[in-house]
């Protein structure tokens, strides 16, 4: 009997999401109280504002969101470490983004989680975009052309699945990522950014504080 080839792909990026996290009622809840908060313009587009940084317990709808969250960090982190770290979310915002509006390619420093919980409906040409890094991992030759068959292996983005409020995704920190020019209505998300309590290298211990 002929042996079939196999193909592996080794040393993947995770990539969590959760449908459904937040609940409705949360969900609106969010929208109300911080979408009139997002003050802060962005650099990159007029049409993009944000909420101060904020703590976990800076709101009680933060705490109740966060409460359902940290529980998806923890499985995460499992992937990523191999071990069920106790995680705390160090930051919060909202973005509001405006039809015309973009976010520009960019990644979390300071942290090893990032994630976004979808709070409002997302026209399909606005889903998050992530990138493969260009630094150091790929041939110093490409081979692109119109006639090419996209693979998981040659791509140097994808988009992430099309999301309904309350859904959330998680992510590592340094995987680079962006939101096209939005066609549709107003898209409401809210970031955050993860750290464990520490990391422990065969004895070699450090601790992080959120």
């Amino acid at each position: 009997m002929r042996r079939m080839d196999e193909v592996f792909g080794i040393f993947p990026t995770p990539f969590l999401r959760a449908p459904g996290t937040l609940s409705a009622r949360l969900v609106d809840s969010l929208v109300q109280h911080f979408s009139a908060l997002a003050l802060d313009a962005n650099k990159a587009s007029d049409k993009l504002s944000h909420t101060a940084m904020l703590r976990p317990d800076d709101s009680p709808l933060f705490v109740e969101a966060a409460a359902l969250i940290t529980p998806k960090i923890v499985d995460m982190g499992a992937l990523m470490f191999g071990d069920r770290l106790d995680w705390a979310i160090k930051e919060m915002w909202v973005n509001v983004l405006g039809t015309g509006g973009l976010q520009t390619v960019h990644n979390h420093a300071n942290s090893f989680i990032s994630g976004v919980v979808y709070l409002t409906p997302t026209h399909p040409g606005s889903q998050t975009v992530f990138m493969k890094s260009s630094g150091g991992t790929e041939f110093l030759f490409k081979h692109e052309h119109a006639n090419i068959t996209p693979t998981p292996f040659n791509g140097d983005r994808w988009v992430s699945p099309a999301p309904a409020p309350g859904d959330l995704v998680l992510f590592p920190s340094y995987l680079l990522h962006a939101v096209p020019a939005n066609e549709g209505e107003r898209r409401i998300t809210l970031s955050f950014n993860a750290i464990p309590g520490g990391l422990d290298s065969w004895g070699y211990t450090i601790k992080f504080s959120s």
